[in-house]
Order: structure tokens, then sequence, then C-alpha cells
């Protein structure tokens, strides 16, 4: 029997705590968690809140001037590089991730072109929308021309690009480019010299750069109804210095051989002064010469009380053209959009796709031009394009075609000549101030998911899509109208020195018929005179 005493104690060798381990950091997901932790020392600590990142469908709008396009470009100012640095600086990216859009699952819904805008433009991916606030920390990492509207939940799945169904975008065209004597080129304008019905709405575009020989220059003008004094003297005296600005550009031999007699029109603008407007004449270097495009190009030199006055406003110095975009004028445009609707091969409305690429062949669900807006003294036409999907420039050059047309510089043939896969025609790209993306449609995927997940759709941003259109979208359009004349400067070049396949005509269906009734396919071409620049 063993007593206690006999037994033998062995201690056991003195232990070191273990070392904790630190929690990994996943860069996909992680529960929401704050645990309580021990020290070695017995303190407490709490551990940094972590959060998991969600799939989302992030609604947006911005102003396109001054970005070198949606996408992102190394070296260029780009709406999506401006947009994934904003949600990195709002925790919406981890470091680790910064500049890879990849690990984060980034697609967008449509792409837009240099100086394009857009007011409901789609991205999704995954980002930490934790803790709330995600849109204000947006808001104030980027520019005012971004407006976050709101982000959606969406499925693991989802992608913004391959998701969505149809594309809407919206042109705004002036109303004066539809009118076929407005804005002229100018052979049209030299040849309607001395007729008595001048072309001389294009005369404002001199004052941008853009002198028309003739137009413009030393005539002689019978100045009645003007008292004889001195100071009224020197009115005139400075009428025939503005009109004579352009001595200096080697244009004498034209001006010289034109002595036109023009007949001054007198109003009274209710103050008690009277002014004096010389029809066809522009100043070439005054300043204070605003002309609207939708006007005659006329000069206003106001006498009040013997004194000379600055040219008035453009209301007051103007008068208003005659053309509007009626009952008639609509039908025959939106006859000519209607060309475009359905499934084509749109390769002449690109650059850089040959019409072999499949990618060439688009879907068009409809093209509308319905209603007019009033934006800053500028009435446009609201064009509508649907469609699955859209090239390069593809929209503004259906535009420019669509304009020419309307313009009477090509036939409504064009069309269907430049929509045929062994035709290359050189079409006209209207400017891309006027367009902007208006909304994307995933009607498929909201119709798969309607009982588990929230509808993608701008319903929700009706309001503030249409506040930011009206304060930033639709003035930025009409103010670089205004100062620039980027759409009055473009139809200059819509003649056929610079567009010789605008002179495609004899397109006829009843010329395809024989044809085919012959049991050959016909181009179009057959029977038409030869153009250097169309290539079968």
């Amino acid at each position: 029997m063993e007593t206690p005493a006999s037994k033998t104690t062995v201690s056991p060798p003195p232990q070191q705590e273990p070392d904790l381990k630190k929690p990994k950091m996943s860069t996909t997901t992680s529960d929401d968690e704050d645990a309580a932790t021990m020290t070695p020392g017995g303190d407490t600590t709490t551990k940094k809140q972590r959060y998991k990142r969600r799939k989302i469908a992030i609604f947006f709008a911005y102003c396109g001037v001054g970005y070198q396009g949606m996408q992102k470009n190394p070296g260029a100012k780009t709406i999506e590089g401006d947009l994934e640095e904003a949600l990195f600086h709002a925790g919406a990216v981890p470091e680790q991730d910064r500049g890879i859009p990849k690990r984060y699952d980034w697609a967008r819904s449509a792409r837009t072109d240099k100086g394009v805008s857009a007011v409901g433009q789609v991205v999704s991916g995954r980002f930490y929308i934790d803790p709330p606030g995600l849109v204000e920390r947006l808001h104030s990492n980027l520019s005012p021309q971004f407006r976050i509207f709101g982000y959606k939940r969406v499925t693991g799945s989802f992608n913004a690009k391959k998701f969505c169904d149809r594309r809407r975008y919206v042109y705004l065209i002036p109303v004066f480019a539809l009118d076929p004597c407005s804005h002229r080129d100018r052979e049209s304008v030299l040849a309607s010299l001395g007729s008595g019905s001048e072309l001389m709405k294009c005369l404002e575009c001199s004052e941008r750069g853009r002198k028309v020989a003739g137009a413009v220059g030393k005539r002689s003008f019978e100045l009645t109804d003007i008292s004889s004094n001195d100071k009224d003297a020197s009115v005139k005296s400075e009428i025939k210095e503005e009109v004579g600005v352009l001595l200096d550009n080697g244009l004498e031999d034209i001006r010289n051989s034109e002595t036109v007699n023009e007949t001054n029109i007198f109003q009274n603008d209710g103050s008690g002064s009277k002014s004096v407007m010389p029809e066809s004449v522009i100043s070439s270097n005054s300043e204070d010469a605003s002309v609207n495009p939708e006007s005659k190009d006329e000069i206003i030199v106001s006498v009040e009380n013997g004194d000379d006055e600055k040219t008035k406003s453009k209301e007051e110095m103007v008068r208003r053209s005659s053309f509007c975009y009626g009952e008639k004028e609509k039908e025959r445009f939106n006859r000519i959009l209607g060309y475009y609707v359905g499934s084509h091969n749109f390769h002449n409305f690109t650059t850089r796709t040959k019409a072999e690429d499949p990618s060439a062949r688009r879907y068009i669900v409809s093209f509308e031009a319905k209603t007019t807006v009033n934006v800053e003294g500028i009435e446009f036409v609201k064009c509508e394009v649907v469609g699955q999907s859209f090239m390069l420039h593809q929209i503004r050059k259906m535009i420019g075609v669509a304009v020419a047309i309307t313009r009477n510089c090509a036939p409504e043939s064009l069309i269907q000549a430049a929509l045929q896969k062994d035709v290359n025609i050189n079409v006209p790209t209207a400017p891309e101030v006027g367009l902007y993306l208006d909304e994307c449609f995933f009607t498929s995927y909201n119709q798969k998911w309607k009982d588990s997940h929230e509808e993608i759709s701008m319903k929700d941003y009706e309001e503030e899509a249409e506040d930011f259109k009206m304060k930033h979208i639709y003035p930025h359009i009409a103010t670089t109208e205004h100062k620039e004349g980027s759409v009055a400067l473009w139809l200059h070049s819509l003649n056929h020195r610079n567009y010789p396949d605008l002179r495609v005509s004899n397109i006829v269906d009843n010329n395809n018929s024989e044809d085919n009734n012959n049991g050959k396919e016909s181009t179009g071409f057959e029977n038409t005179a030869p153009c250097t620049s169309l290539r079968n």
C-alpha cells in the first residue's frame, strides 16, 4: 500500500499563453461582426467592424462636357475614371482593388462618346455599401457634373452590360437645322447674292471664324430717315466701316464687283428710339453682335437722343424665321427616321467596322421626333432612338444623314443605299453636344427576378433625373449653340463638295423591283452617275 509520502509528484512545465491569431481580411465577403477579444494583459478591445460586399446597380447622371467619353482610357479624363476613384475614396472599393475594376465585377450598361451626357446611366459591381451614406460620400468626391441617384441590390450574376435589353438616346437638334434655307453652304450663299432673297442666315458664323466670301463686305447703303447732323453722320460712317471690315481677307475682287442698295427697316422699341436695320449686313468684328441661329442676320444700329447705342439683344436685333416644325415637317422628318427602324447593317454609320463584321448588324426598335423643347430661346426637336445597342458615332451619323435629307442635300434613297452591306458611303456626323443617354432598360431581368429583387429602372428617380436634365444638360446644349454655334457651323459642311456621296439619286423601289424580277440583286447604283467615293 502506497502512502502519500511515497508518491512522486511531477509538476508540468510552465506554459506560455499562445499568440492570438490575426483575423484574415477577406477581399470578397465577410460577416458583419463586432466581437470583443482578450489581450494577453487581460484588457478587452473591440475589433474593427467589417462589412460585407454587396452586388449593386448604381444609377447616376452626368454632363459630358470636358470628358473624353464614358469608358476609361489611360491618360484621358473619363467618366469611368472619375467614378472609380470616387468609389475608392467613398470606401466602396478596398485599397488592393483600386484601379482594377475586374476584381469587383465592374460593368457599365452603355458607353458614351466624347462630350456626350447621360441621364440614366447604370453601372454594377461588388461594393461596400455600409455604413449608410454611400451616395453622399460619392457626391463629396465627384464634381457637380455628376448626380448619383441611388443604388439597388441585384443578383450575384447581374451584369449591367449583359442584362441591359435596350438603350434609349435623345438627340436635341435645333429646329433651324431642318430649314433648307438656314445656314447654307458658301456656294449657295454666293449664288443668291443680289437676288433679292439672299440666303444670309449663315453669316452669323462669320463672327466665329467661318467667313463667306462676298456675302459680307464693302457695300453701298442708302441710309434714309436719319437726320443729317454730325452725330448721325458718324453713325453712318461707323456702319460703312463695319460692313467693310473683311477687306483685308483677300476677297476684294468678289466684293468690289457687287454693289447692293439695301432697304432700311425702322422699328420703334417703345422708348421713342428708332433703329435702322440694313438687311443682309453683319459686323464681323463686333463683340456685341450676338445673332440668333434662327435669324436672318441683321444688325441694328440704334439712335436715341443723338447718341449711339450698342447693338441690342438677340430678340430685338433679328426677325424670326418663318420656318417652324409643323405637322408637314414633322411627318416628313419622322418618315426619314423610320428608315432606320429594324435590323440593318450599319457599317456606314460607324468607324473601323467592316460590313462583314457581325457586330455591324444592329436592331433599332424605334426612332421618333414628335416633340419640341425651347431652351434659352432656341427651339429644339427631341429625337428619341431606342435600340438594343449602338456603335461608335452611330446615332450622330444617323442624325447627320437625316438632317442632310431634310435640308434637301440628299434624296431619301440615300439611307436605303447606306444600309446595304456591299456599298460604302461617307456620311456626315452631327455634333456630339446634342446627344445624351436617356435610359437603360432591363426588362428580361426584371421579369425573371420580380419576386425576389427590386426592379432595375429609373422609375424611382424620374423627378431627380428630370431636374438634372433641365439644370445641366439642356442649358449646356443651348449655351454651346449660342456661344460656339456648333450645329450652325456644322450645317455648312453638308454639301456635295465635302460629301460627294450625298449626290446619290434614283435609288427607288421601282428600279430595285425591276432588277429583282430579272433575277439579280440590286445595289441601287446601277442607274446612277458614278461617284468616286462609292465602292461596291
